[in-house]
């Protein structure tokens, strides 16, 4: 995380941290050099949708931390996601089966860009390997698409085990790693072939970058990933690819810091009577996290639900909190609270939240690096504001 993708000789010498190249073109010595950079007989650069060694300097560490063949970075992480299913061959009638545990963007995405195209969409519980494996011998995909650490409930997914049934078909299997990082885990080691990551969380790690990155198994997925980024245009700003290449190398300080507090809080909330559930991979009984995730690390996320499971409770305990920040966001050095039900699964019918089992009461809390005993604080005054309030109604 460190060293990767640095130091990359340059006229003048081996800079210790890449420059921001923020030119958009790049000119050549004569018009021969031109020519053979662009039929490709040359490495070099020509234009910054096409490449540029800001950019390159960041997808070379995460193909590193990935153990991938190639990498490429796009503006954000649903950016990078298109580019991911585009790269999966999707043709009218085609279909991808997708976890029915994703975030509610990834949806929209399946069904509001590429539906109109033709692409189905089936959604199936990762988690019951038979029913899966039933569908897609039917349906016969090109593509299979879950999370890591599913978004809002942190499943954790047996990456492995579906790696193989996804193969059994020729489907190509597409893990959104967001949630784990490569700190945590590595898909392309259990059998994933592309790895989508929203690098403005975890990766970048402070609020001030936005981007996403695909890390593909087999260098036969470069064309189709670097064409998506070369014609749909969705390219990886050099400021925010420094942004987040700076970012990367505390990655393991962070998490390391922020999955213990994650972990004593995850405890201390459970013992409350006023908690009806706390969602934590640590809680899981199927021991998929002990095989998939670093341990003893379980992720710096998780959710709780209080006995009062209504939208006013969750509400009226965000609105109490004063270290805590009320953002749809994860992944900050800043511990940051979000309500699923209104922001990452908003577009989703009622029905729809509680057939996945997000609840109008569920809270996601994406725990930072602060004093753990400062997060916990704050969050148990705004429990008992909460709880007090509701008795008082």
């Amino acid at each position: 995380m460190v060293h990767a993708g640095e130091r990359k000789p340059l006229p003048t010498g081996l800079p210790n941290a890449t420059p921001i190249f923020a030119n958009s073109t790049f000119g050549y010595e004569s018009m021969e050099q031109a020519d053979l950079v662009f039929s490709g007989d040359l490495k070099d650069y020509i234009y910054t949708r096409y490449g540029n060694p800001t950019v390159e300097a960041f997808q070379e560490a995460i193909r590193v931390l990935e153990g991938g063949a190639v990498a490429r970075a796009y503006a954000s992480g649903m950016a990078a996601l298109h580019a991911a299913l585009l790269a999966s061959d999707l043709t009218s009638g085609s279909y991808v089966i997708a976890s029915r545990d994703l975030y509610g963007a990834s949806f929209d995405l399946l069904y509001n860009i590429f539906g109109p195209f033709g692409v189905k969409t089936q959604l199936v519980d990762f988690a019951d390997l038979d029913v899966l494996r039933q569908k897609t011998a039917e349906l016969n995909p090109r593509a299979l698409l879950a999370e890591t650490i599913s978004n809002p409930l942190l499943k954790v997914l047996d990456i492995e085990a579906v790696a193989e049934i996804a193969h059994s078909v020729g489907a190509k299997f597409i893990v959104d790693s967001t949630f784990a990082t490569p700190y945590l885990s590595r898909p392309i080691e259990f059998g994933a072939d592309l790895v989508v990551h929203s690098a403005t969380k975890y990766l970048g790690g402070n609020a001030d970058a936005t981007g996403g990155v695909v890390v593909a198994r087999d260098i036969a997925d470069e064309p189709a990933l670097t064409t998506a980024m070369k014609l749909a245009g969705g390219i990886l700003s050099v400021w925010e690819a420094h942004s987040i290449s700076r970012g990367l190398k505390t990655l393991a300080l962070r998490l390391d810091k922020q999955c213990a507090n994650a972990e004593f809080l995850a405890d201390a909330l459970r013992a409350r009577d006023d908690i009806e559930r706390v969602y934590y991979p640590k809680f899981s009984t199927d021991g998929v996290a002990a095989k998939v995730l670093r341990q003893p690390l379980n992720g710096a996320l998780l959710s709780i639900v209080s006995k009062d499971n209504t939208r006013e409770a969750a509400w009226s305990f965000m609105n109490a909190l004063k270290l805590c920040v009320r953002a749809t966001t994860l992944g900050d050095v800043f511990t940051t609270v979000s309500h699923s039900a209104t922001s990452s699964h908003r577009e989703l019918t009622e029905k729809r939240r509680e057939a996945l089992g997000i609840s109008e009461g569920l809270v996601r809390i994406s725990v930072g690096i602060e004093n753990v005993a400062d997060i916990l604080a704050d969050i148990e005054q705004a429990l008992d504001k909460a709880k007090g309030k509701s008795k008082n109604a």
